[in-house]
């Protein structure tokens, strides 16, 4: 059962996440995403695009290494094996592009536990850093430009479910 004390809680910008054109194509082909601007950089130029441009779902990657935070934070009490993705949202604001700098900001927006199953649902908001700032403040009101917004919800099961 997830520490229902951290919902509500904030954790700060993560360190930032370079996106590499090979891990946009390799994304791109294992999620069977085919349109050249995932693949083809002069494709990508031609569209508008100053790189490579990542699949809707790649935010998944950023997100995810977000939340491992909360995951790995052993107050949080959750037992990675009995997590149970139960849905995931995407809101872009703009697309992901080989070269972004992105640092997610981490919520906990709600922890419901009925019997021997707690619904944690997270949002991460990844922003784009501004190229002259290699380390987000904690402090800063926004640590860049808003690119997606990833809302989880994962069912982590008791010892008895």
């Amino acid at each position: 059962m997830a520490n229902a004390d951290f919902e509500g809680r904030v954790y700060p910008a993560d360190a930032p996440y370079s996106v590499g054109r090979e891990k946009i194509r390799e994304f791109a082909t294992a999620v069977g995403a085919t349109h050249p601007a995932h693949h083809d950089l002069v494709a990508a130029r031609g569209l508008g695009y100053l790189d490579l441009v990542a699949p809707p779902t790649f935010a998944v990657i950023v997100a995810q290494r977000a939340e491992a935070q909360y995951i790995s934070d052993p107050a949080a009490d959750i037992d990675f094996s009995r997590v149970v993705h139960a849905d995931e949202r995407f809101t872009h604001h703009r697309p992901i592009v080989a070269g972004d700098e992105l640092t997610t900001v981490l919520h906990v927006d709600r922890i419901v536990s009925r019997g021997a199953i707690s619904m944690v649902t997270t949002r991460c908001e990844i922003y784009a850093m501004p190229e002259s700032i290699e380390v987000p403040s904690p402090e800063a009101e926004s640590p860049g430009e808003p690119v997606a917004t990833v809302i989880s919800t994962l069912a982590i099961r008791g010892e008895d479910a």
